[in-house]
């Protein structure tokens, strides 16, 4: 199934705020509703914004209505998933997918949203793993700017620098970025939203785990062969791990878990990426073909017939 990028926004279009998990007030978005007016987008509320059930936006019927009519609505040309937290994996399979595969639209989060995005590989449609609504007064200009480009269809390429530490080798790859939150990741290995990951760049990212859970993580991934049948592998913030025990330390980060694990022949992997639980949070569109280039100092991702 070849590759499908919904049409680019232009102004005038119109974004929806959706929150698919965790609840969220209009007062914690207000920010990226006046972002994406600044753009010149017309921003619409989901029924969500400002419903509370426990934890989350609503029950899950509530809250896939909402994401249903958002994606069913012609007049709405992207989805912008309000905040992550968890609940999104209640979803997946209840929504009709129908309409969506005739006339995709962007679909913008990450996180939580993770989950979307695999639904979304899963049917060869490109979605953006980048900065959502809530807390975005908190990132970069670069942040903001990448999530823009990439909404209005010139997605930009990220270049950042070799870290002082961590898993890094030299090489090339052309071919379709997949992934997204670690956690969201393995909880989904085994059912029907599974990544593919053959012959594909893997991205990953992670927040506030444990280290040993990471580890527990990476070791069910490797074991079932994504270092190895991976054509390269970036790795994004790996932010606010910790200990269960700071007096029993578990001993090795997250990026030196995952450098042990890496195994069989070597794949170019590039840490540092900007993307992630981090300030400067880039847009990467996943589902796309991307070239990666990684010399020893500095790493590029270009998206294939995107400017430089």
């Amino acid at each position: 199934m070849s590759e499908r990028t919904p049409p680019p926004l232009r102004a005038g279009s119109t974004i929806a705020i959706i929150p698919t998990a965790r609840a969220v007030r209009k007062d914690e978005i207000h920010d990226g509703i006046a972002l994406a007016e600044s753009w010149g987008l017309n921003v619409r509320l989901g029924a969500g914004v400002g419903r509370k059930d426990f934890q989350q936006a609503g029950t899950v019927d509530e809250r896939l209505a909402d994401l249903q009519a958002a994606m069913d609505d012609p007049e709405i040309g992207a989805i912008w998933c309000a905040r992550g937290g968890y609940g999104t994996v209640h979803l997946l399979e209840r929504l009709d997918l129908r309409g969506f595969r005739m006339h995709p639209k962007w679909v913008v989060g990450f996180s939580d949203v993770t989950a979307l995005h695999e639904l979304l590989q899963s049917e060869s449609i490109a979605s953006l793993h980048a900065q959502m609504p809530f807390a975005i007064a908190n990132k970069t200009k670069a942040c903001k700017g990448s999530l823009r480009d990439a909404l209005f269809g010139s997605p930009q390429a990220i270049t950042w620098g070799r870290p002082a530490s961590g898993p890094w080798c030299a090489g090339f790859a052309e071919s379709t970025v997949v992934g997204g939150n670690l956690s969201v990741l393995h909880s989904l290995r085994g059912t029907p939203y599974d990544l593919d990951i053959t012959g594909k760049i893997l991205f990953l990212e992670d927040l506030d785990e444990l280290r040993y859970h990471v580890d527990r993580m990476v070791q069910n991934i490797r074991l079932g062969g994504w270092f190895r049948q991976a054509a390269g592998l970036l790795i994004g913030g790996m932010t606010d791990m910790r200990d269960k025990d700071p007096a029993d330390p578990f001993g090795r980060d997250a990026l030196a878990i995952i450098a042990d694990a890496l195994d069989g022949p070597a794949i170019p992997v590039a840490c540092g990426m900007p993307v992630g639980h981090i300030a400067d949070n880039r847009a990467l569109v996943l589902g796309r073909t991307a070239k990666l280039n990684i010399t020893t100092n500095d790493a590029m991702l270009r998206f294939v017939h995107d400017r430089p």
